[in-house]
């Protein structure tokens, strides 16, 4: 056991998020002010990270959307923080883009209950990402993104490992260079953030460096398969008096209609902001809006140049 544990200490020195400061030695007898300041200029330093593996995060952006256009899933696969992350992001495209709770997946080691309580050991297991995403029936189609601040996580490893050989596009998303995790995954980003104010708290700048990476892969994923119109969220699901307001306010925004013609084309497409759009630009009923859409695999701006709307 104190071979393991040694070897282990080891490899984690190796890591940069797991470097200590010594210059923050004292920050416990630091005034608040003063250590909220220096988070805040820790923090400055992310979007620069992030920035440096642009290239990287485009590529595979792309490489999902077309996975995702054939019909396939987008699952996130991570442990501690990093699952929670992948969970969170998943959890935000229904009410967001309209998706189905099955099309965008996060799966955290441990299981659920992990999302508020560690689960002891399960970020330590290959075989149980395996068998998280067996139960999924995985195909070609699909994308999974394994999530590690370390880049050595066994559970993330195990779920790009066990997708890549089921044949699914796979990314890993590290915060440490040349990471176990991006050496598995076909595509590799690696957003080096450092070394942390709180020696190895990776939930400080390697998380917030993660959740920007995750929101630009969902949202730039959905954009591509046409989930908005513009910068618009057009695929909204208005599932609450706020969303319902911002139906219509995306209507608004998107044709300058009045109020009542508003109203009145979202009544006849169901509360569809999509549909309702495309029935005042396009001058047409809902039916005939919803077969354009249908025929372009739901891009708006595709189904309004199908007749020369603007």
């Amino acid at each position: 056991m104190t071979s393991t544990y040694s070897h282990l200490q080891a490899q984690l020195a190796t890591l940069a998020t797991e470097a200590f400061r010594p210059e923050l030695a004292d920050i416990d007898r630091l005034p608040t002010a003063e250590i909220a300041a220096l988070m805040n200029a820790e923090d400055t330093a992310v979007p620069a990270a992030v920035a440096a593996r642009l290239p990287e995060i485009a590529a595979a952006i792309d490489a999902t959307a077309a996975r995702m256009a054939r019909g396939g899933r987008l699952v996130y696969a991570g442990a501690g923080t990093a699952g929670r992350l992948g969970v969170l992001d998943a959890s935000e495209c229904p009410p967001t883009f309209n998706t189905d709770p099955s099309e965008v997946v996060g799966l955290i080691a441990g299981g659920p209950s992990a999302m508020v309580k560690a689960v002891e050991g399960a970020e330590d297991s290959k075989e149980l990402a395996a068998e998280d995403l067996a139960a999924l029936g995985l195909t070609e189609h699909d994308t999974v993104v394994g999530i590690s601040a370390s880049g050595r996580t066994p559970y993330a490893i195990g779920a790009v490992e066990h997708a890549r050989a089921a044949g699914a596009l796979t990314i890993g998303l590290s915060c440490n260079a040349d990471s176990a995790l991006a050496a598995a995954a076909e595509h590799g980003i690696e957003v080096v953030t450092g070394p942390e104010l709180l020696t190895g708290s990776t939930r400080l700048k390697a998380g917030t460096a993660q959740k920007l990476v995750l929101n630009m892969i969902s949202t730039i994923t959905m954009i591509r398969l046409g989930k908005t119109y513009g910068n618009l969220m057009v695929d909204v699901r208005a599932s609450n008096e706020k969303l319902q307001a911002r139906s219509r306010r995306i209507v608004s925004l998107a044709t300058g209609a009045p109020d009542e013609q508003i109203e009145t084309a979202l009544a006849a497409a169901d509360g569809e902001v999509k549909t309702a759009i495309l029935m005042i630009l396009a001058d047409i009923d809902a039916k005939a809006a919803d077969q354009r859409l249908t025929d372009s695999q739901g891009h708006l701006r595709a189904a309004l140049h199908a007749d020369g709307a603007r």
